[in-house]
């Protein structure tokens, strides 16, 4: 079996059988670990289809307006995505700003 890699990086690591879902620049593991969403409707619309079809001006207007809108679809999911996944980063920065606060407010005292 042949392998095509992206780039000398990912040959290398592949030859090093390292796994790729516990390397954490990898999509694999961006995937695993919830970093990216990976079950969404939109992303059948981006698979190719290797069948030879007739087209005429209506079937491509209506495809390119489709493409449009499930792209748009596509961006307002991983903003949303995104948006959850921060939630518990800004629950931790506060905690920190807190507990920060918490140690230094001795020096702000007057003396």
């Amino acid at each position: 079996k042949m392998f095509q890699f992206c780039r000398s990086k990912c040959h290398k690591n592949f030859n090093l059988k390292r796994n790729p879902r516990k390397v954490r620049w990898t999509k694999a593991f961006r995937k695993v670990h919830g970093k990216e969403m990976t079950v969404d409707t939109t992303f059948e619309m981006e698979k190719r289809r290797n069948r030879p079809l007739k087209y005429d001006r209506d079937v491509v207007g209506t495809t390119l307006r489709a493409m449009q809108r499930a792209s748009e679809v596509q961006e307002k999911r991983a903003a949303l995505f995104h948006k959850n996944r921060m939630v518990k980063h800004k629950v931790k920065a506060s905690e920190r700003a807190r507990v920060e606060l918490k140690d230094t407010v001795d020096l702000a005292q007057p003396m």
